[in-house]
């Protein structure tokens, strides 16, 4: 039992400390997205080329997601409200960093989000373990609704604040915004949550801790390369082949100790691998459609980063009633349901955007669309995340928070990477050049790049050229025939998970869950 929680009905301060854990949460959201809309100036101002300015990227993800199962565990032996302190130390620190120094380069902000990652790590499972540790357990469903809600709406609402910051201030101001909210968090984290740990003091499995850092970071590493050296290529293939060997050691080695980090035991809990499927499989939608969308309206609809993100908006909105009121369609009508509809709705959303989006199609149209995928990864995620929870003890609460968000992690990487890919894929497909256009008259290849293509018929245009309309015409037509490929494939992945939840996933309480607390 944690510290500070009466076992007859939770902490008498639960709910604030919910609302403390949602906002430190969110800190950690809006980090995963909110340098995407700030590129751009990125490139321009410290002259990062591409290939740095995927590392700007991807150094956050790959650390975070890499060390999330070892910071799990750290916090369940050494104290989670400890660690999310560490964590929004780390945050805040290397964001004022960045944010309050001149000349800072591209090795700094590479280095700066790598650390911020680490300190997210910290943060996100000791967020989610606090919570469960503070409520008894007829009232976690609701409390684990509300946080993931935080979740869902932490990335939308990063891609609006980055939008804000890199329209009206700068990409710095984008650093800036953490430095606040990590100290208000870290105040009142202090004053109003209590320290909770692992009260048998399960001793530490280093090994197990280092193998899984390694898998998980090799499986990341990968994915986020894929696209690059090719999904065939013998650099993606021998990836592949070094994260499952690594990720099977891990799994020999946790089987074999007294006490391990994870138990391999959990696997053999329907309740907890479907949950991890279905969330995988939201944030693998989620994020492929959150990249395409910032591009299409950018780029193809010509709005800045800021109107950009505003017209994202009716996705959380839709999010979060939906994520913080699961809990009651759970108790009516069963878990299986619930998350089977949530997928369906998704798998709505997704196809019917791939069937009706054009070029210059309304706005409310596509308004629609983002609703209908609100309301599915509402469904979705939080009576998801519930089922994991319930499905490990509360000494275990933070590494099966962790665990958790590797699969958001892990499906948010496989979204921005696969996503990516058939859209890149299908835009060089349905590409035709220009007939006015001569190669000779353009600096770069338009079929590879759809950003590139636009950037190139700008520059026609400012010489003079007409043709220059027709390439970014061409570009734009290209890009939503990869756009829309890429959604319809969007749907039948969650066709398919939602065909295994109503098959496999539980509608009751999984064993842990029924325990007395």
């Amino acid at each position: 039992m944690s510290v500070g929680t009466p076992s007859d009905g939770g902490h008498p301060r639960r709910w604030l400390i919910l609302a403390i854990m949602s906002l430190s949460l969110i800190v950690v959201m809006l980090n995963n997205v909110t340098l995407n809309v700030a590129l751009a100036e990125l490139s321009k101002d410290l002259g990062a080329d591409n290939a740095q300015l995927q590392w700007i990227l991807d150094a956050y993800a790959l650390v975070f997601g890499g060390s999330l199962l070892m910071m799990g565990a750290l916090g369940d032996r050494f104290g989670r409200r400890s660690t999310l302190h560490v964590g929004l130390v780390i945050i805040g620190s290397f964001s004022a960093w960045i944010a309050l120094t001149n000349n800072v380069s591209t090795n700094d902000v590479i280095a700066a989000r790598a650390m911020m990652g680490l300190g997210a790590a910290c943060v996100m499972p000791a967020t989610l373990s606090v919570v469960v540790t503070s409520f008894p357990k007829a009232e976690r469903p609701r409390a684990i609704g509300i946080w993931a809600a935080a979740a869902g709406v932490g990335a939308p609402i990063g891609l609006f604040v980055g939008g804000w910051a890199v329209q009206y201030v700068d990409w710095q101001a984008v650093f800036l915004v953490n430095v606040p909210i990590a100290v208000l968090c870290l105040g009142l984290s202090m004053a109003l949550v209590p320290e909770s740990r692992d009260e048998l003091r399960t001793p530490l499995d280093p090994v197990g801790g280092l193998l899984s850092l390694a898998g998980l970071g090799v499986m990341l590493y990968t994915i986020i390369e894929a696209p690059i050296h090719g999904w065939t290529s013998s650099w993606t293939l021998m990836g592949a082949a070094c994260a499952v060997a690594l990720l099977l050691l891990f799994g020999w080695w946790e089987r074999q100790r007294e006490h391990p980090m994870l138990p391999m035991s959990f696997f053999r809990e329907p309740g907890f691998v479907t949950g991890l499927l279905a969330v995988t499989l939201a944030y693998y939608v989620m994020f492929t459609f959150m990249f395409t969308q910032m591009l299409h309206f950018q780029l193809v609809r010509g709005d800045e980063a800021l109107a950009s993100a505003v017209r994202v908006l009716p996705l959380p909105l839709a999010l979060m009633p939906a994520a913080a009121n699961s809990d009651r369609l759970v108790a009516r009508y069963g878990r299986s349901k619930v998350v089977g509809s949530g997928l369906l709705l998704i798998t709505f959303g997704m196809l019917l955007f791939g069937t009706v989006v054009e070029i210059g199609t309304n706005y409310w149209i596509i308004a629609t669309v983002f609703l209908v995928l609100g309301l599915g990864m509402g469904l979705t995620m939080a009576p998801s995340t519930g089922l994991v929870m319930e499905s490990v003890p509360d000494d275990k609460a933070g590494v099966g928070s962790a665990t958790n968000d590797s699969s958001r992690e892990i499906g948010g990487a496989l979204g921005i990477a696969v996503g990516g890919s058939l859209l890149n894929e299908y835009y060089q497909r349905a590409f035709k050049m220009p007939a006015g256009l001569d190669a000779g008259m353009l600096s770069d290849d338009p079929t590879t790049s759809f950003p590139a293509a636009v950037r190139m018929g700008s520059e026609l245009l400012a010489q003079g050229q007409s043709v220059g309309a027709e390439l970014i015409e061409a570009a734009n037509e290209a890009f939503v025939a990869g756009m829309t490929t890429s959604a319809t494939a969007s749907s039948i992945i969650s066709f398919l998970a939602a065909v295994i939840v109503f098959r496999f996933m539980p509608g009751h309480e999984p064993p842990f869950g029924k325990e007395d607390e």
